[in-house]
């Protein structure tokens, strides 16, 4: 039997993936053959080989946390692209939403009651975004948990104790650009350096079994296994999706995360609820694209949004400068833009449009349910 391509890279350092059946292996190229990097992928190879899980009952487990801070950008369409394969996959998917962490990071002022305003909120935009799966506990079902559910537990605050032994303050601090922070930001606050161990305390409470995040979020997840040596606790397999850069970047990514797109400059972020107009006025006036450079963010869009959805690119130019287009291949098309077969505008209009077609279910719901969006948007900052 051959194997999918997306898992070659895996086979030197887990062989035990040859011994998978095709269905155990296809529903691990689902999980991990679209991330930018999977670490520790021998527990998840375990748990399909042996039809077990961190709850040993078989069901696999996914957790991606946020903190409730306002509303959504494009980056979340890339991690639900992300949850559609898991539960394919027949993972549980659960989203996290961390509330009180979001208070410990100061979002809205610390004002529990916009939190979780913004927290219910959502909850209805991913069911939206994962087009209203099932929900429940078992595998191909979609949950939510917030952090106040499982922070009454003194079990949960024990093992937060358990994170933070040993860990330095040095350390700590290194971890803080998880929370949007540089690393001499919080030293008032001894809250903040409680957060990379309640970040793994929720992790290991509730029996994850792949840790879903950015790669903002690494440091995070390898404190997380940092913690599970130290204790001798399984490690959960932890998958990484890329990083969007704000459609104003240009030139060399930073590792300093310093090109994130950010609904703070929203000029230079794509928001969940842009109509297709400004969205299509966004792209045209402060997307870059220059034919001769390959680092464009409207190619991060077309790679990381716009072909994981549809799997194709439709250019419609207008009729007087030139024909309608397809475009399967995101190398293709960059040679396209560079060689002056496709001008640069009509380009970006393009991915506006795959853009726009995939939020028309986010879009529909809060058009019929405006309520919560409506408060959200009525929030201090």
């Amino acid at each position: 039997m051959g194997i999918d391509s997306s898992l070659e890279s895996f086979v030197e350092d887990c062989p035990k993936i040859l011994e998978l059946n095709e269905l155990q292996q296809k529903r691990l190229a689902l999980m991990v053959g679209q991330v930018e990097e999977t670490v520790g992928v021998d527990h998840l190879v375990n748990c399909l080989a042996e039809n077990t899980s961190m709850a040993g009952d078989g069901v696999i487990r996914c957790y991606v946390g946020f903190e409730p801070s306002g509303k959504a950008h494009i980056g979340w369409k890339v991690i639900s692209l992300q949850l559609r394969r898991m539960l394919e996959a027949d993972a549980n998917v659960l989203i996290f939403l961390a509330d009180w962490h979001a208070w410990v990071n100061d979002k809205f002022d610390g004002v529990m009651e916009d939190i979780q305003t913004t927290a219910t909120y959502m909850e209805e935009t991913f069911r939206a975004l994962l087009e209203y799966p099932e929900e429940g506990d078992g595998p191909g079902q979609l949950r939510f948990v917030w952090a106040s559910q499982i922070m009454d537990s003194g079990d949960y605050w024990a093992r937060v104790l358990r994170c933070s032994k040993g860990a330095t303050l040095a350390k700590v601090r290194k971890t803080f650009t998880i929370m949007g922070r540089d690393e001499a930001s919080s030293d008032h606050d001894l809250s903040k350096f409680y957060y990379p161990a309640m970040q793994a305390s929720d992790i290991f409470e509730m029996e994850i079994d792949v840790a879903l995040g950015g790669m903002d979020q690494r440091k995070a997840h390898m404190f997380m296994r940092d913690v599970a040596t130290r204790w001798n606790w399984k490690k959960p397999t932890c998958l990484h999706t890329p990083i969007l850069s704000s459609l104003k970047a240009s030139g060399i990514r930073m590792e300093s995360f310093d090109h994130k797109m950010s609904k703070s400059d929203p000029s230079g972020a794509i928001l969940l609820h842009d109509s297709e107009k400004a969205l299509r006025k966004k792209m045209q006036k402060h997307a870059y694209l220059a034919p001769e450079d390959p680092l464009s963010p409207v190619y991060e869009l077309a790679e990381h949004v716009v072909l994981p959805e549809w799997g194709e690119i439709l250019v419609t130019p207008n009729p007087k400068f030139g024909e309608p287009s397809n475009w399967t291949n995101l190398d293709e098309f960059k040679a396209a833009v560079a060689d002056g077969t496709l001008h640069p505008l009509d380009a970006k209009l393009g991915i506006a449009n795959g853009i726009s077609r995939g939020l028309q279910r986010v879009n529909e719901h809060f058009e019929k349910h405006p309520e919560t969006l409506d408060a959200v948007t009525s929030l201090r900052k």
